[in-house]
């Protein structure tokens, strides 16, 4: 599991020149046909000299590594703010209220939840061309803010909230948004984080929406443009993955804790 990462931050400091000569498939096929051997690849973990040419030529020489991050940074911090919170209001009328259909509609949740993103991409097409959003960040962005994964794991923990503290607030005379405010969002916060690194990893690694609704490759996340990268340089390319997957080792890392115990807490109530 660790040898992608390692490989990853070991050859983004070699020379350009040292992970050509490593990774030159086609040249050493090339060279295995002539002489009657087999080819294979070079995987070197140590660099014969270290190098920092390459982070280089990603944060300083080329702009457009840093631009396209930014664009990642955008759209995912977006989404996942606008998802935690409409899910949080969603799950609280979900699990906390009664309400005629608060089942089926749930149910309708599960099955939106359930289809794969190659389902309802044309309906996602057709709205986003109606509403004049195609080339924009807004078409990645407001679906997936509405999306239904949020909605069922925090209606989840909510469920393993004793309805008795819900309804002691609401005989002493306090409002839902109340009880939403001080009871049930203190109670769910290891459910927020779980949350929050799991959308994260999903919408930091996506490539077919932007593909699809991004026609401007500077609107592009770094996701899409990591592919190109490899084929143009394979030491930038090094440096490029290593730069765009910092971010969520360190978000994992800080809330290791919080997401362990929100996935367990998750489970506990159906």
């Amino acid at each position: 599991m660790l040898l992608p990462i390692i490989v990853s931050f070991t050859n983004s400091l070699m020379t350009e020149q040292e992970v050509g000569s490593n990774y030159d498939l086609i040249g050493q096929m090339t060279n295995a046909a002539m002489s009657g051997k087999d080819a294979f690849v070079n995987l070197k973990l140590i660099p014969d000299w270290v190098s920092l040419d390459q982070y280089y030529k990603v944060l300083i020489a080329t702009p457009i590594y840093l631009n396209l991050f930014w664009n990642s940074v955008y759209m995912v911090a977006l989404i996942i703010a606008g998802q935690v919170i409409v899910g949080a209001l969603a799950a609280y009328a979900f699990a906390k209220l009664r309400f005629r259909g608060r089942d089926r509609m749930f149910f309708v949740y599960l099955i939106a939840m359930l289809m794969p993103f190659q389902v309802t991409l044309v309906p996602n097409y057709i709205i986003a061309d109606k509403l004049g959003l195609l080339n924009s960040a807004s078409a990645i962005i407001l679906p997936g803010i509405f999306g239904a994964f949020g909605v069922f794991m925090l209606r989840q923990f909510m469920l393993s909230i004793p309805n008795a503290y819900v309804e002691a607030a609401y005989m002493d005379g306090a409002g839902h948004f109340r009880i939403f405010h001080q009871i049930i969002i203190p109670l769910i916060k290891p459910g927020f984080a779980a949350l929050v690194v799991l959308l994260f990893v999903d919408y930091w690694n996506m490539v077919e929406q932007p593909l699809i609704f991004l026609e401007d490759d500077f609107k592009q996340p770094l996701s899409v443009y990591l592919s190109v990268v490899q084929q143009e340089a394979r030491g930038v390319g090094f440096a490029a993955s290593v730069f765009y997957m910092l971010p969520m080792v360190l978000l994992f890392i800080y809330a290791e804790s919080y997401f362990i115990e929100g996935v367990q807490m998750s489970g506990i109530k159906g």
